[in-house]
């Protein structure tokens, strides 16, 4: 793919990224429906558009899957993966700082209080609860009934079905 010319220009049409790509257009449509961010529309109902990277990144799926082969799942791992930006320690530092020592237990705080809150709501109507952080993390199943059963949604009314006349 490394012998390919693309010329010096802003925007192809689809029928030139084709041209360059050696593909045929359907190929070309099937690689836009796994991967929305391939090409630009200019308006509502015009043509699509394609920019110079896009053109770029249809001749990386085609090594991908022509030359690797892969299969397009394989290809979009592929690219995320490359395009997976790596933090340096330097650079990481000061998101360290922001987090600060304690970011666990304050996620847990904020975790205890979310699931308070799903105690409440998944009490009986009548019940009133008071909210206290629960002591364990899991989240807790809705009450037994006296049979041993677990209470159901509740049934919907039904609407009446109207006779044509």
């Amino acid at each position: 793919m490394a012998d390919v010319q693309i010329p010096n220009r802003a925007l192809f049409k689809a029928s030139e990224v084709c041209e360059i790509a050696r593909v045929q257009p359907y190929v070309l449509r099937s690689w836009e429906s796994e991967f929305p961010a391939l090409g630009v529309s200019k308006s509502a109902g015009g043509p699509r558009v394609y920019r110079r990277a896009d053109v770029e990144r249809v001749l990386r799926i085609k090594q991908l899957v022509f030359a690797d082969g892969l299969t397009l799942a394989g290809v979009r791992r592929r690219i995320e993966e490359a395009a997976a930006p790596v933090l340096e320690e330097a650079e990481a530092a000061p998101f360290k700082e922001l987090l600060g020592r304690n970011a666990k237990e304050r996620l847990a705080e904020v975790k205890r209080g979310l699931l308070g809150l799903l105690e409440m709501l998944n009490a009986q109507p009548g019940e009133a609860r008071v909210y206290a952080p629960p002591a364990a993390t899991r989240v807790p199943a809705p009450p037994k009934r006296k049979n041993g059963s677990r209470p159901s949604k509740p049934a919907r009314p039904s609407a009446k079905k109207r006779s044509r006349k």
